[in-house]
């Protein structure tokens, strides 16, 4: 594996996507990391969780909204992503390590990770619209 330097900003990239749970965008870290480090630019941002992403620091996915997504847990999981507001939660349930050798023979190559993910709408949002629903249609 390669070496990096060491890098304040590559650090305080990591330990903000370590502490958050919710998957942001570059976007969103960018936002968290310009607290610490004002003059940082979004490309320095985009940059170094590229980097950190190829080397398999972090993983880094597109949950079908237009942007990438970054995670510093590595270990293979599942995710639900809420079709409304765009949540992205992990699902806490054993993988089936088994499914990539189910699926091997039906593939022409090799297969060297999986990524599943379950759509749908979250609690919260289930939530608003039955309070929605449920209020008098004012006039």
């Amino acid at each position: 594996m390669q070496r990096l330097n060491h890098s304040r900003q590559r650090e305080a990239i990591m330990n903000c996507l370590a502490h958050r749970f919710d998957h942001p965008t570059a976007d969103m870290l960018y936002h968290d990391i310009q607290k610490i480090y004002p003059k940082i630019s979004l490309g320095t941002v985009y940059r170094n969780l590229n980097l950190l992403s190829d080397m398999g620091m972090i993983q880094r996915f597109s949950t079908g909204d237009g942007n990438e997504h970054y995670d510093a847990n590595t270990q293979p999981h599942y995710h639900f992503v809420c079709r409304e507001c765009g949540a992205v939660r992990d699902i806490h349930v054993e993988i089936r390590s088994s499914i990539i050798s189910e699926v091997a023979p039906y593939v022409d190559g090799k297969i060297d990770s999986a990524a599943t993910f379950f759509y749908g709408k979250c609690g919260s949002c289930l939530n608003r619209k039955e309070i929605e629903n449920n209020q008098p249609v004012s006039e």
